[in-house]
């Protein structure tokens, strides 16, 4: 086994050996500087290219192996000039022998070193015992080169003695910088830096320090804080203790405050005065009797805790609906020092002398609130957090009549814009004031409003919370107290302006010889600002040199063109600003037809036929007959039965003699009674005709049963009437004066006669009815059933 190894070892050997020898190149040449290989920036120096062995011609080459005219030493060295080096560069010589390597030298170039100068140092106690000196400087310029560096320091004697060293450090140093520990019995010391490179060496000045100025505590260390409200105490820890402590803290975006318990050493500090709800920063240093102050700490950070919000929300409120049943309520968002904490929720509560009260309660994330509307309410809000709510904004039934009722302007109002930002301002009147309220919004967008609160004595504004290229409005109102109010509206405010973008939808609808065009207000982000006007083209197409234009008020939505003639138009819209007009929309053709004068020869054509018609039936005896049967028979609700009249009732008690008993009577009183008047009835046949002249007539309708009652003065004859039905009985009723009968009869007496006298001439009953005086009919009923045997009424 060991045989084996023994062999194994040897191949190796043999290889190893034989594989060096291959790949060993010969080396024909040297190349060297007359300056070294570290040369200085600027400089000019020679190099050489020296056989090593046999002679073998050689050639210079430079950067990227450019090659480079060599000059002729000797017969075994070439050489080259480098003339104003001014970066790093690399030469190399190659021999054109086979088996020979290429020589070749990087050259750096550089400055020598400068003093050091600007020599600061501290000493840090580490603890009673000892401590490190840390020093710094200024290096100088740059040398390009590799620098060594070395702080040097002389330990003086406790004594302040300078004649014996009691002992020398040298510590290696970075560019800038060095730290060289120090026993604490050291009263005194000298520094002074050396630098040295390739080009040359520079030492600084010595400088003498007494540690008692500079010594300086370690870094304190800070413990996580424990904070209330309104104050945190703080653990600090210093491995050497200190007779003076400072204390900082600030909020994210404040700057540092030191305590006012600064300056004393404690190993727990209390920071009061403190915001709640509020990240503060701490950090902490420390300093000897004398001596430095020590680097502060790390900084830690900690919230304190919540209160209850102590200042009432910014409300303020919209115009009531155009319905007047609602109104809506805006607040802002309290800053974080009034919130005192993280809002989790609003409350909005209405209160109503008549309904009470009713309470809501909001997300945190609103910022407004519809209620219902009511003149004689009061609406509150409050802003709650984990530790309570703030005090009740309110807004009273006076405010809200604030918006509905007239008020006079204010004075003077102006607007300037430039921009960034509207400045607002007004004329201050002379009655005190005790706040102003100035309000905005893109007009038409209430839901977007903002407003500002100004105290008693300001009279302008400044509204940076605007868009360029959107149209405000609003208004300012000015409380002399809470229900005397004076309101100001503006409109047309924008800070940058431009043409509008776009242009209006526009629709046409023709009436007769007029247009109505009506248009869709254009985008709210392509208006360019506020707009001015609409303008309306109109061109004839048959008359193409007949174009006209009209302007419209922006606040338009429609516009009629009136008295158009007849043919072929062309219509397009525009929107302006004060900046300049939008581009016209695309053109809208309409055709204005004319009148035609057919229609009304085709209404005298249809109507005249028909106007024939109603005349020849109007001349027709038999149709005009009918008609009045018909007639009378539709009046058959409106005629009263005779049977209940109180005068029939009697004639039924007493039939051939009527007592009639009259009872006249005037203003003054009851007269005396009369004896009553005997009225003879004689019943008589029927005649054939109703005299000699007479033809004999065919009754052409039913006969009717019907009562007729007369009234005459009892000086005239008997009057006798036939009738058509031999059965019928007509009584005569003999009257002596017309006031024996009341109103209402009076009344039923008018309506007879009126109906009698519209009768026609030739009358349906045949028979004409013959009466002298005075007709007092108390009631006629009429049978129309027999007129119509065969028909249910």
């Amino acid at each position: 086994m060991m045989a084996t190894l023994s062999h194994t070892w040897t191949i190796l050997t043999a290889v190893t050996v034989l594989t060096a020898h291959l790949c060993e190149v010969k080396k024909c040449c040297k190349l060297e500087s007359s300056a070294g290989i570290d040369v200085l920036l600027g400089s000019s120096f020679r190099i050489y290219c020296t056989n090593l062995t046999v002679p073998c011609r050689k050639k210079f080459y430079g950067q990227n192996n450019a090659p480079l005219p060599p000059q002729l030493l000797n017969s075994t060295t070439i050489y080259y000039d480098v003339v104003n080096i001014t970066e790093k560069k690399t030469y190399s010589c190659k021999c054109r022998s086979s088996g020979c390597d290429s020589c070749g030298q990087d050259f750096s170039t550089g400055y020598p070193p400068e003093c050091p100068k600007n020599i600061s140092c501290t000493y840090k106690v580490k603890n009673s015992d000892s401590g490190d000196v840390n020093c710094s400087w200024d290096r100088g310029r740059d040398t390009f080169l590799k620098n060594d560096l070395t702080l040097e320091m002389r330990i003086l004697s406790k004594n302040h003695t300078h004649a014996p060293m009691l002992d020398s450090f040298s510590s290696k140093a970075t560019d800038r910088s060095a730290s060289v520990p120090v026993p604490g019995s050291v009263l005194m010391i000298a520094v002074w830096v050396q630098a040295k490179n390739a080009l040359g060496f520079a030492a600084s000045i010595h400088k003498n320090y007494t540690l008692s100025d500079i010594k300086m505590p370690s870094t304190p260390v800070l413990r996580q804080p424990d904070c209330t409200s309104q104050e945190c105490i703080i653990t600090v820890e210093q491995p050497v203790m200190t007779q003076h402590l400072e204390i900082q803290y600030r909020a994210d975006t404040q700057t540092w405050t030191s305590s006012p318990d600064s300056g004393v050493q404690m190993r727990s500090v209390q920071v009061a005065s403190l915001e709640p709800y509020t990240l503060y920063h701490f950090r902490v240093r420390s300093k000897f009797t004398t001596g430095l102050w020590s680097l502060w700490s790390a900084s830690i950070s900690n919230w304190t805790e919540e209160e209850a919000p102590a200042k009432e929300l910014d409300v303020w409120y919209a115009e009531p609906a155009s319905d007047f049943r609602s109104l809506t309520v805006y607040w802002k968002e309290l800053s974080i020092s009034a919130a005192k904490g993280k809002i989790l929720s609003y409350r909005v509560r209405v209160y109503s002398p008549n309904s009470g009260q009713n309470i809501t309660n909001v997300s945190a994330e609103a910022r407004s609130y519809s209620v219902p509307f009511c003149a004689e309410c009061e609406v509150s809000v409050w802003a709650c957090n984990s530790k309570g709510s703030s005090p009740p904004a309110i807004i009273t039934s006076e405010y809200t009549k604030v918006k509905l009722r007239h008020l006079d302007p204010l004075q003077d109002v102006h607007k300037v814009a430039d921009n960034l930002s509207v400045t607002l301002s007004w004329r201050k009147p002379y009655a005190a004031v005790r706040r102003s309220v100035v309000e905005w919004f893109p007009k038409g967008h209430t839901m977007e409003l903002r407003w500002v609160g100004l105290g008693p004595n300001e009279n302008h504004v400044v509204i940076t919370d605007v868009k360029p290229f959107e149209c405000y409005e609003g208004a300012v109102y000015v409380f002399y107290n809470e229900s005397s109010v004076r309101r100001t509206r503006f409109t047309g405010v924008t800070t940058l302006e431009s043409a509008p973008a776009a242009v209006p939808s526009v629709q046409e609808t023709v009436e007769g010889k007029q247009v109505r065009v009506t248009w869709a207000e254009i985008p709210r982000g392509q208006r360019g600002g506020c707009l001015t006007n609409y303008n309306i083209y109109l061109e004839n197409q048959d008359n193409q040199e007949h174009r006209k234009h009209y302007s419209i008020q922006a606040s338009q939505r429609e516009h009629v063109i009136k008295d158009l003639s007849s043919g072929t138009y062309k219509l397009c819209m525009t929107a302006s600003t004060a900046n300049g007009e939008g581009p016209a929309g695309k053109p809208i053709t309409f055709f204005m037809q004319q009148e035609s004068q057919l229609s009304p020869l085709l209404v005298c054509a249809v109507a005249a036929p028909i106007v024939v018609v109603l005349v020849c039936l109007y001349h027709s005896s038999a149709v005009k007959q009918r008609f009045w049967v018909y007639f009378q028979c539709l009046m058959l609700d409106v005629v009263p039965d005779p049977a209940n009249s109180k005068w029939a009732k009697e004639c039924i008690q007493d039939k051939g003699k009527m007592n009639l008993q009259l009872q006249l009577s005037n203003s003054s009183g009851a007269e005396e009674e009369e004896e009553p008047i005997l009225v003879d009835v004689e019943e008589l046949p029927h005649p054939t005709s109703l005299s000699p002249e007479t033809e004999t007539v065919t009754v052409l309708y039913p006969r009717t049963t019907y009562i007729k009652s007369f009234s005459h003065d009892s000086d005239s004859s008997d009057l006798r009437q036939t009738s058509m039905d031999t059965n019928s009985t007509v009584d005569y009723i003999s009257s002596h004066g017309v006031g024996i009968m009341d109103e209402e009869e009076e009344e039923e007496e008018e309506e007879e006669e009126e109906m009698l006298g519209f009768f026609p001439s030739h009358n349906i009953f045949i028979e004409p009815l013959e009466f002298g005086g005075k007709l007092t009919l108390n009631a006629v009923k009429i049978d129309c059933g027999d007129l119509f045997p065969n028909s249910a009424f």
